[in-house]
């Protein structure tokens, strides 16, 4: 548990978790380029489980930063229509959300698939569906309702391949000197 709030600022003051999270952001942003379009609306993705471990690692902060990098980094450097910065907060807000419920945590299955759930709900079904009705000018309902199957489908998918990363990750944060963990 966080003895105080600035704990949660920690890992900015460390260079190894600077670099390790500016590591992590390219590889968001590199399988930010990698995407299977199911509809205009509805693509299914990678670019989260990056920023999902440095949740994981890093703390909640970080996680939102890599978020925020990846988004923009990705649209900097392969743009794919117009900017919109709702989907850097949902980048963000997935980074935060993967931070607070993994960092300084067992990252065991079910706890993975809470946060998954979490993410799901709060990222892909409501704010995702938000900005998209918002971007196309199509109603929210009818926006919400083509991917929330796509969103519940992809649970267990992306609760799957974080439980297959988060094997290396712990190992990772063991043999890390210290990134990610409490000195």
């Amino acid at each position: 548990m966080l003895k105080n709030r600035s704990d949660i600022f920690a890992p900015l003051r460390d260079v190894r978790v600077m670099t390790s999270a500016a590591l992590l952001s390219a590889i968001a942003i590199i399988l930010g380029f990698f995407k299977i379009p199911v509809t205009q609306v509805i693509e299914i993705r990678f670019a989260m489980l990056p920023i999902a471990v440095s949740g994981c690692l890093f703390g909640p902060v970080v996680g939102g930063i890599v978020g925020m990098v990846a988004d923009i980094g990705g649209y900097l450097v392969k743009p794919t229509g117009p900017f919109f910065p709702g989907f850097t907060i949902t980048s963000m807000v997935s980074g935060v959300i993967f931070g607070f419920m993994l960092y300084r945590q067992k990252p065991a299955p079910m706890r993975i698939l809470m946060s998954q759930i979490v993410y799901t709900i709060i990222c892909g079904v409501l704010l995702n569906s938000l900005w998209l009705s918002m971007l196309y000018g199509n109603g929210f309902i009818p926006v919400l309702t083509a991917r929330f199957v796509k969103e519940i489908i992809m649970i267990p998918i992306n609760t799957i391949m974080l439980v297959t990363i988060m094997e290396p990750v712990k190992r990772f944060r063991r043999a890390g000197a210290g990134i990610g963990s409490e000195d």
